[in-house]
């Protein structure tokens, strides 16, 4: 799952120059696995909360749209991480986690076309 997840950070950064415009490219790889590393944590977690119909992914779909919990949570985990860290500003940390409702909506699409249960998306 997180090379998965990896492979879509590194294609929505790449396909989105304003995020990355102020990022030092030595940076890049380690900011990569960094945004992924959120994401995946954020998945795992919510993946060991309790599960109603419609399995994980979709529950994350659904959340997304109205603005939920796991990415809020993915969002301020990774602002933190990324100042910290890569002494990023917050102008582009923000730019960044602003971007996780689409990387993780990519993510869903990619891994449950058609509404797959959670056992089959995380297998």
């Amino acid at each position: 799952m997180f090379e998965q997840i990896l492979q879509l950070v590194k294609e929505h950064m790449d396909n989105n120059p304003q995020l990355t415009q102020n990022v030092p490219p030595e940076q890049a790889d380690a900011i990569h696995k960094e945004i992924a590393t959120h994401i995946n944590n954020g998945l795992q977690n919510q993946q060991a909360s309790p599960i109603t119909t419609g399995g994980i992914l979709s529950q994350l779909e659904s959340s997304l749209s109205s603005g939920n919990l796991l990415t809020s949570s993915i969002s301020g985990g990774l602002i933190g991480s990324l100042g910290s860290k890569f002494g990023l500003s917050p102008a582009i940390t923000g730019a960044i986690a602003a971007s996780l409702p689409a990387l993780l909506q990519k993510y869903t699409h990619r891994n449950d076309p058609a509404g797959t249960s959670v056992a089959a998306a995380t297998s």
